[in-house]
């Protein structure tokens, strides 16, 4: 009959593995800690860690002074503000935008040199003949409508 084979393992020493990583560690990163090492150097030479060590110091009085900033009516409102804005830009359609971002390039890019004369009346009415101005100003009224309709909802400022 067959007899089962002993085996007897060595108690593990975690402390013992971990010391031998750490004696291996400056062999297997040498790059990695000379590289570290210049960082360090950069910092210091530049006076981060006094900066640092002088905002630890301080750091309840900046907390406090913070604080009072965001307390304050206008970091309230310009916080809501951005809010609203990203909601804005987030519900324009890109290609919208990219169309309004090309129009307006291409339309200021014809006043580099200020104009002297401003067109007459009949040059401005027959501009109405273009279905582009007409769309573009159906999009105006439509926009200005809106508006009007959120201001009137709101009790707003007109």
């Amino acid at each position: 009959m067959a007899r089962p084979i002993s085996l007897q393992l060595p108690p593990r020493d975690p402390r013992e593995e971990l010391r031998k990583r750490l004696e291996q560690a400056p062999v297997e990163h040498a790059d990695a800690l000379l590289d570290s090492y210049e960082l360090l150097q950069q910092l210091h030479d530049h006076g981060v860690f006094e900066m640092l060590r002088g905002a630890l110091g301080a750091s309840g009085k900046l907390i406090e002074t913070a604080v009072d900033a965001a307390k304050s009516d206008e970091s309230v409102r310009a916080i809501r503000n951005a809010i609203i804005l990203g909601k804005v830009l987030g519900a324009i359609n890109p290609d919208v935008l990219q169309c309004v971002a090309v129009a307006a390039g291409e339309t200021l890019k014809c006043y580099e040199k200020p104009v002297i004369e401003p067109p007459g009346l009949f040059w401005l009415l027959s501009q109405f003949r273009h279905k582009e101005l007409r769309r573009s100003i159906a999009l105006i009224n439509r926009f200005l409508e809106k508006l009007g309709s959120q201001i009137k909802l709101r009790g707003g400022c007109a």
